[in-house]
């Protein structure tokens, strides 16, 4: 079984996060400047297995897109370009971003920490995947 990769895509900076792969546990990988996200991709992808991409889908509260997915959906034409072997999964990512500042204040991270915007990426890719996985598991139960 491969790894699922989170994927907390941004302008600037995109946030990765991968499970382990028995798909049991979500972490956080990495920070990458977006320009060089597809280039990582293919890095990573050659020397781990990857079976699924998750990627956030970015809404509004009331779960009409939001600004952000008019560059979100044009990359996820690309991955599945680019990895035609891979299954692309969605998943809401609305408040991940509060939530893993949150994590961070709870984590103990000082406030210099708190600031790197990088981190917050990784964070909230974490939870996105660890929302995933629970949702995984809910289903498996019914």
């Amino acid at each position: 079984m491969g790894r699922i990769l989170a994927i907390d895509y941004g302008l600037k900076r995109t946030g990765i996060a991968v499970t382990d792969t028995n798909r049991i546990i979500a972490t956080g990988l990495t920070t990458v400047n977006t320009p060089t996200l597809l280039k990582f991709l293919h890095d990573y992808c050659a020397t781990e297995p990857v079976d699924i991409f998750l990627v956030g889908e970015a809404k509004h509260m009331d779960n009409t897109p939001s600004e952000s997915m008019r560059y979100i959906e044009p990359f996820v034409q690309k991955l599945a370009q680019e990895f035609p072997d891979k299954e692309i999964a969605r998943i809401d990512e609305r408040f991940t971003s509060k939530l893993a500042f949150q994590a961070m204040i709870d984590g103990g991270l000082k406030k210099k920490q708190r600031q790197d915007k990088g981190m917050i990426d990784q964070v909230s890719a974490t939870i996105m995947l660890q929302d995933y996985l629970q949702s995984l598991a809910y289903q498996m139960k019914k």
